[in-house]
């Protein structure tokens, strides 16, 4: 950034603010605005101090040690805004939204002069596509990191693990079975064996589109993995249609008990635990 860009930065800095925060109360993020916190203001005006300091040494670089207090607004400020559920492009227009003022006060001041001019606006506009590419970043980054969460917590709330006995868990599985939840299924379940002290857990497969070979490998691996916890395994929800799959597969079902249903593996189950179930007459 050039000292021509600095300057009217540091000498015109309060109508700069004036005039920024004008935008900005329009564009939404004055008060009562989609995005004010209720300190906007003091934000525009920390923003303006850091790059100031950003600045000392007459030239700029989003990745300078200078700049590692502003890197870290805008990232805060990404963060903040990518919770909210703004796009990237509100959260970049608080950068972006700067350089009407400063550009006007480059106008007024080089008004006379093209080169000087020119040589203001694009320094500054490298300062602020610096600083705008990193909070579209940072936002970036946030976002998927939310998705993340939700798709973790949308996992675990679709594989619950119910109690249906005394030593007798449950899990209905709903929708496609992938790594990524064959290994919180795993988890699920094997922290509930433990905590229940469980013998048996059936697996129920009725909600499962399709079981290809990579969906039996991993019903495989979470049944090694109950063994291995000294429990035993049933796995329900086998269709006509999912059968004959597996057959053509050529998928090793061999030492798993199977059922139809869900009922006649809890009927089965209960029969190892040694309970009788008889209808009152």
């Amino acid at each position: 950034m050039s000292n021509r860009a600095i300057d009217i930065l540091k000498t015109n800095e309060a109508e700069i603010l004036g005039d920024w925060l004008q935008d900005l109360q329009k564009s939404g993020w004055g008060e009562g605005g989609q995005f004010s916190d209720g300190d906007w203001k003091g934000h525009a005006r920390e923003f303006l101090h850091l790059i100031g300091n950003a600045t000392r040494g007459g030239s700029f670089s989003v990745e300078s040690a200078d700049a590692a207090p502003l890197r870290a607004f805008l990232e805060n400020l990404s963060r903040t805004m990518a919770t909210r559920g703004a796009t990237s492009a509100q959260t970049a227009s608080f950068v972006f939204s700067l350089k009407k003022p400063v550009f006007a006060r480059l106008r007024q001041a080089h008004a006379s002069d093209a080169t000087a001019l020119a040589d203001g606006i694009w320094s500054a506009t490298e300062l602020f596509d610096q600083l705008g590419l990193h909070t579209v970043a940072t936002y970036q980054k946030s976002r998927e990191d939310v998705i993340r969460r939700q798709q973790e917590e949308m996992l675990e709330l679709s594989t619950p693990v119910v109690k249906l006995w005394e030593g007798v868990l449950a899990l209905p599985m709903i929708g496609t079975l992938d790594s990524s939840r064959t290994q919180i299924v795993m988890e699920s379940l094997l922290q509930r064996i433990v905590e229940t002290g469980s013998e048996i857990a059936i697996i129920d497969i009725t909600g499962v589109p399709t079981v290809d070979t990579l969906v039996a490998q991993h019903l495989l691996k979470t049944v090694t993995a109950i063994r291995l916890m000294g429990a035993d395994c049933i796995i329900s929800g086998i269709r006509p249609q999912i059968a004959q799959t597996i057959v053509h597969l050529g998928i090793d079902l061999q030492g798993i008990t199977t059922k139809a249903s869900l009922a006649d593996a809890l009927t089965l189950a209960m029969k190892r635990s040694g309970f009788v179930v008889t209808k009152t007459t």
